[in-house]
């Protein structure tokens, strides 16, 4: 991969979701990054991303516009734009849109590649399953 210092969005990895797209402006696909991995994403009004860990990977959750419902463990914040959350690797946790409007988020994850899965999903397991 050649150096490079700026991304467009034109340039960014698009991923579907739920009829919307998120964009993974910072990975290895993207640029040379080794250590961050960025994503704006949009959750939908009423959606999420259900409880699952990331084995390898730290993470910021960090709040564009709207509001997100995050869990970190079995702890819930309700979190606006400019806040954060920080899931070290390993953590349970959950981002869910409890509003009518859209929510834009930054997932931004450290460190770009992992050897093992990027993602479990936990949410059918107790408690995750009947926790919310």
């Amino acid at each position: 991969m050649p150096a490079t210092r700026f991304i467009t969005t034109a340039e960014a990895l698009k991923e579907d979701y739920k009829g919307r797209t998120n964009y993974w402006v910072c990975r290895p696909e993207v640029c040379e990054a080794k250590d961050l991995q960025i994503c704006r994403a949009v959750l939908p009004a009423g959606e999420g991303h259900n409880f699952h860990t990331h084995p390898e990977l730290e993470e910021v959750i960090y709040v564009l516009e709207g509001q997100v419902e995050q869990w970190v463990e079995k702890e819930k914040r309700l979190l606006g734009p400019g806040e954060v959350a920080h899931i070290p690797k390993g953590i349970v946790h959950a981002t869910f849109n409890p509003t009518a409007h859209d929510a834009v988020i930054l997932a931004i994850l450290s460190p770009a590649a992992a050897t093992g899965p990027f993602m479990v999903d936990v949410s059918q397991e107790e408690p995750w399953r009947s926790i919310r």
